[in-house]
């Protein structure tokens, strides 16, 4: 046990305790828990951004992808699935395009020398994913022939390659293409799936039922899908723009603009 001394300093006795290591190793202790806690924190959020990165948003992405080609046919309620044409490939070329030059997604922070391989390979396939999801959703909202896919096609591709002279951020770009696929929603699967008359067993009951939409199903070349195309197509919507909200600009783990 140390020793107290004990001396007088104006009338005043004062007593000098000498400093031990206690008090040090007790705050040694504290600088110490606090960077365990810091880096479990650290591992922590480490793991929820992989899971978010390379599980949900692929995940997303390829319901998706799964969904944007799906049909319910109109007679027999079977599945049909239809690939996609050109112009759809082309049309999601474009949206990557527009995804970088906005903002959404930042090519340095997907790609670097400084990542190792396997992050490289793994974000290239997220990025596939997304593609591969942009391109079913236009397969998703244009009409399959006729008169219909010229104009809605037309209203795309003049909207797209506009946007990419265009001064955009990330915000407004989200704001923008969620009007434009839910206005391309409404069109085709509450207007002009309105228009298309049901199947039933006697084409002339059917004219006789309804002649205008006979007509306008004969004039516009409509396909006849059942009502249950238009609840997957609304979840395909709604999961595109939801993976589009979740992805981050960078893949970097330390970046100060995301």
């Amino acid at each position: 046990m140390a020793s107290t001394d004990l001396s007088s300093r104006d009338g005043l006795v004062v007593e000098d305790t000498p400093v031990t290591g206690e008090l040090l190793d007790s705050d040694d202790t504290v600088v110490a828990r606090r960077g365990a806690v810091a880096d479990e924190r650290v591992i922590a959020d480490r793991s929820q951004r992989a899971y978010l990165l390379y599980l949900l948003l692929p995940l997303i992405f390829l319901t998706v992808t799964l969904l944007g080609g799906m049909r319910l046919d109109g007679v027999d309620r079977s599945f049909i699935f239809l690939p996609p044409s050109l112009f759809c490939l082309i049309a999601a070329s474009i949206l990557m395009i527009l995804f970088f030059r906005a903002g959404l997604l930042r090519l340095e922070g997907w790609f670097s020398e400084s990542f190792d391989l396997v992050k490289n390979v793994a974000n290239a396939s997220v990025l596939a994913a997304m593609f591969a999801a942009s391109t079913q959703l236009f397969n998703s909202l244009l009409p399959e022939r006729g008169l219909p896919l010229w104009v809605v096609g037309f209203c795309f591709f003049w909207t797209l390659w506009n946007n990419l002279f265009s001064n955009f951020d990330t915000r407004r770009l989200l704001r923008s293409l969620g009007a434009l696929f839910g206005l391309a929603f409404v069109v085709k699967y509450i207007v002009l799936a309105n228009l298309t008359a049901p199947s039933s067993d006697s084409w002339l009951q059917s004219i006789l039922e309804n002649p205008v939409r006979e007509a306008a199903t004969a004039i516009l070349d409509l396909p006849r899908f059942s009502a249950g195309t238009g609840y997957l197509q609304f979840f395909a919507v709604a999961f595109y723009l939801l993976g589009l909200f979740l992805s981050p600009p960078s893949t970097r783990l330390a970046d100060p603009n995301e």
